[in-house]
C-alpha cells in the first residue's frame, strides 16, 4: 500500500537542516514508517571493491546523468541517477532525481541497484542482500557508478545505505507487505539507510535524491 509522504525536495530541505548528529547514530527518518522499523546503518568498515558493472547499464546511468544536467537550471547541478535490477525482468531503465526505479504491486524483488552522481564530492552504497547481510561499502567520485547487490544469484535486496561527501542525501524504499516507507535523509558524510534488516522482506523499488 501506498502512504502519504513527503516529496523527496522537501525531505531532503528537512535534512539540510540537521545541524548535527549523534556518534554511531543512524539517519534521521522523515517521515513515519507506520511501525515498520527502518534498517540501522551499517558498521563502519573497509571499502570493498564492487562488481563490474554491465556496459549497457553503465552507458545508460551515465547518459541518464548527462541528460539530467543538461536539463538542469543550475550552474552547478548535483544529480544522482540510478538503476535497479529486478527479479524476473533485469535492469530497469536509469532514472534520476527521486524518481521512482523498480517496480510497485508486482511481488518481484530488487536484486542489485547501480547508481552515479554528480557534484557530491563521491558517494558511497552499501546493500543488505538475503543470505549475505551487508556487502560493505562501495565508494567512488562523482561520475563513477557504484553497484550494489547481485545478479544471477536470486537474492532479494532488503536495505540500501547511501552517503555523499557534500550536502544532503535521501532514500525510500517500497517494501515487500509495506509500501512506501518514508524517505530517509542524512547530511553530508552520515548515512541514509532505506528498507529494513531481520525481516526477511524485499525491497520493490527506491527513490534517491540528493
Amino acid at each position: 500500500m501506498n502512504r502519504s509522504r513527503r516529496t523527496p525536495t522537501t525531505a531532503l530541505l528537512a535534512a539540510l537542516l540537521l545541524t548535527s548528529f549523534a556518534t554511531g547514530a543512524g539517519p534521521a527518518r522523515a517521515d513515519a514508517t507506520g511501525g515498520v522499523p527502518a534498517a540501522a546503518a551499517p558498521a563502519a568498515g573497509p571499502e570493498t571493491a564492487p562488481p563490474a558493472a554491465d556496459p549497457a547499464v553503465h552507458g545508460a546511468l551515465v547518459e541518464a546523468l548527462r541528460q539530467a544536467q543538461v536539463d538542469s537550471p543550475n550552474a552547478l547541478p548535483r544529480h544522482i541517477c540510478y538503476a535497479t535490477h529486478v527479479q524476473n525482468i533485469g535492469w530497469q531503465k536509469p532514472v534520476c532525481d527521486g524518481k521512482p526505479n523498480g517496480t510497485e504491486g508486482q511481488s518481484l524483488a530488487i536484486q542489485a541497484i547501480d547508481i552515479i552522481a554528480s557534484n557530491t564530492g563521491g558517494i558511497c552504497a552499501d546493500g543488505y542482500v538475503q543470505n549475505i547481510g551487508w556487502q560493505g561499502w562501495r565508494c567512488g567520485e562523482d561520475g563513477t557508478d557504484i553497484l550494489v547487490g547481485t545478479t544471477g544469484q536470486g537474492l532479494r535486496m532488503e536495505a540500501l545505505a547511501v552517503s555523499i561527501a557534500t550536502n544532503g542525501i535521501c532514500a525510500d524504499a517500497y517494501v515487500q507487505n509495506h509500501g512506501w516507507l518514508g524517505f530517509q535523509c542524512a547530511a553530508a558524510k552520515e548515512v541514509a539507510v532505506a528498507g529494513t534488516t531481520g525481516q526477511g522482506l524485499r525491497m520493490e523499488a527506491v527513490e534517491i535524491v540528493v
